[in-house]
């Protein structure tokens, strides 16, 4: 678990990724933050802008050490979410920045679909479906955002994977929970969700 002083500090670093990109800089990473983030983790940046969302990358399983992976993400969030445009250099100060940092994924096993009702906690477990080369994830608080119950987190986390809304209840695709310590950044002060 880290502190609300680590998400402060984690935020500011995936906003440092975000500008140095217009100055072709490289962000000024301390010793302490090398020492301090360098478990792997998996980790997701999401920017939100106005209240909508302005873009949304990340790794699900710990392949970058922390601070690695908060800089490509937010880099990735920003530049390469090919639901929107690249970020502009005018837009920075107008975004807000959420970071989820991941557990490793455990695939749910069940004898039968109906058993995932009960193995899935809404506003704790985030959802990864995949089936072949196909996969889908929703961040743990994007159930609790919507007001949905388990079944419409499952059928929402096929769609991402572009599967039927009832995909879910087919043994053969693998579904896997994981949960997250979420920060955000709301009204120029970071919180924990």
């Amino acid at each position: 678990m880290y502190s609300l002083d680590d998400g402060k500090i984690l935020i500011n670093l995936a906003k440092e990724s975000i500008k140095t990109h217009f100055s072709e800089k490289e962000p000024n990473i301390t010793e302490d933050i090398k020492q301090k983030y360098s478990d792997k983790r998996g980790v997701f940046v999401t920017l939100n802008k106005d209240g909508q969302l302005r873009g949304c990358i990340g790794f699900t399983e710990p392949i970058y050490i922390l601070y690695e992976a908060i800089l490509k993400a937010a880099k990735s969030a920003a530049f390469q979410d090919p639901r929107f445009p690249p970020v502009q250099q005018d837009e920075i100060d107008s975004l807000s920045i959420e970071i989820s940092i991941l557990t490793p994924p455990q695939l749910i096993k069940v004898r039968k679909s109906e058993d995932y009702l009960k193995e899935i906690k809404i506003g704790k477990d985030g959802l990864i479906i995949k089936t072949g080369l196909s996969s889908g994830l929703l961040l743990p608080q994007v159930a609790s955002e919507y007001d949905w119950d388990v079944e419409k987190l499952l059928r929402h986390t096929c769609m991402k994977a572009n599967l039927s809304y009832e995909a879910w209840k087919d043994l053969k695709h693998e579904i896997y929970k994981f949960q997250a310590q979420i920060f955000s950044e709301e009204d120029g002060v970071v919180v924990e969700k």
